[in-house]
């Protein structure tokens, strides 16, 4: 996988499989833009203070390094939230902000940067997904019900920008081990009272090779879907 000089994207690169794979482009070459809230690395020339469930701040942000650069190759629309629960659960609040993030956020950046790859005829973006873009679990209403609709709009994307050598895909991980795993097994547990050892067991014990995944392993798999080595792949979860 080659990506030397290629202008890559990333929302919420400073943490989790976002993070991981800013390093691993960056290993490869790539310049990289960190669109986020806050930035752990000292590498401030890349960070863009962004949130993304502001199409304001996500259109400044683009405009920023395409003026820079003139043109943007890749984009991985990583950046998410979770929430534990139900319906019932589940505040308006809380609804409102997990949409406002896992799913306006990547209809915002792909709106901003789309026609700035049509416009190049070409470019390669993967959006984050997960299992629950595939399928259910308990106690997950609003962030499995925004991970199944970037299955949908990654489909949808991918058909309408084919014709412009624009690829799209999705990645679906399970349970990988993250500030948002973390988040969430803490507000599992303060719901239903289990420890959050058993719970991170448990969560071990589903997978199928026994152990939860590390972010490097699932950046491993974005890279391979933002490079050339995936060159017929488009609209796959």
């Amino acid at each position: 996988m080659e990506f030397k000089n290629k202008i890559a994207v990333i929302t919420g690169a400073s943490s989790g499989i976002g993070k991981a794979t800013m390093h691993k482009l960056l290993e490869k070459g790539a310049v990289i833009y960190n669109l986020d809230l806050f930035n752990e690395d000292s590498n401030d020339e890349f960070y863009i203070d962004c949130d993304v469930s502001d199409y304001n701040s996500v259109k400044e942000s683009v405009k920023k390094i395409y003026n820079k650069h003139g043109r943007i190759d890749l984009l991985f629309a990583n950046a998410g939230v979770h929430k534990v629960g139900n319906i019932e659960e589940t505040s308006i609040d809380d609804f409102e902000k997990v949409l406002s993030v896992n799913l306006k956020g990547v209809f915002y950046v792909l709106k901003e940067i789309l026609p700035i790859m049509k416009a190049q005829g070409k470019g390669n973006i993967v959006l984050m997904g997960s299992d629950q873009s595939i399928v259910g679990k308990g106690k997950s209403a609003v962030y499995g019900l925004t991970k199944g609709a970037i299955g949908q709009l990654t489909k949808s994307t991918a058909i309408d920008y084919a014709e412009h050598n624009i690829r799209v895909n999705c990645v679906c991980p399970g349970t990988i081990e993250t500030p948002l795993l973390n988040n969430a097994v803490d507000g599992f547990s303060r719901m239903t009272n289990v420890e959050k050892g058993a719970i991170l067991e448990s969560l071990k014990n589903a997978q199928p090779i026994n152990r939860i995944a590390q972010p490097y392993e699932i950046a491993n798999v974005v890279c391979f879907l933002l490079s050339d080595d995936s060159s017929f792949m488009t609209g796959s979860l």
